[in-house]
């Protein structure tokens, strides 16, 4: 029993250090900015913020959600051969699977995800959430930074780019 309280302790420690994080990596929250203008702001999502314009997503993602974008940064897309991403920014169908699996309906904070397992995406797939002593994993993805709001949503930050 104790092991338990104790885990759950720990994880949510580290998910609601998130805010914290966000600040220390310089990103900056919210300030009535939407999720595409904040992720812009942070530059370290240049490759992510070209997929969303080239398959579409930008006005969407610039509405009033709310939405939680699980945010591959441009180190998690360089570890896609070049020649894959650039065929992936060329086929829209499959650019917008892939994107629209980042995203989940309504505001999910860091504390709310320690009792989830799954969730499921705009895509129509549902990733998996694991959250232990390590940290949180979406799918492969471990989540680097957390709560990084948005006027219309938050964005958390992973090391790696998700596919359904």
């Amino acid at each position: 029993m104790f092991k338990r309280y104790f885990s759950c302790f720990a994880i949510a420690a580290v998910l609601t250090s998130g805010a914290v994080l966000a600040h220390d990596h310089g990103y900056s929250t919210n300030n009535g900015k939407n999720i595409v203008e904040v992720a812009q702001e942070a530059g370290q999502f240049n490759t992510l913020i070209a997929a969303v314009e080239a398959a579409g997503l930008a006005d969407t993602l610039a509405t009033d959600g709310p939405f939680t974008v699980f945010a591959p940064t441009d180190e998690a897309f360089a570890q896609i051969p070049q020649e894959q991403l650039a065929a992936l920014l060329e086929d829209t169908e499959s650019l917008t699977a892939i994107l629209t699996y980042h995203v989940v309906s309504g505001k999910v904070m860091a504390a709310d995800v320690v009792g989830l397992e799954s969730a499921t995406t705009l895509q129509g797939s549902d990733v998996s959430i694991s959250a232990s002593d390590y940290g949180v994993r979406i799918d492969n993805a471990r989540v680097v930074t957390t709560d990084i709001e948005a006027s219309n949503g938050v964005i958390h930050v992973i090391d790696a780019v998700i596919t359904p």
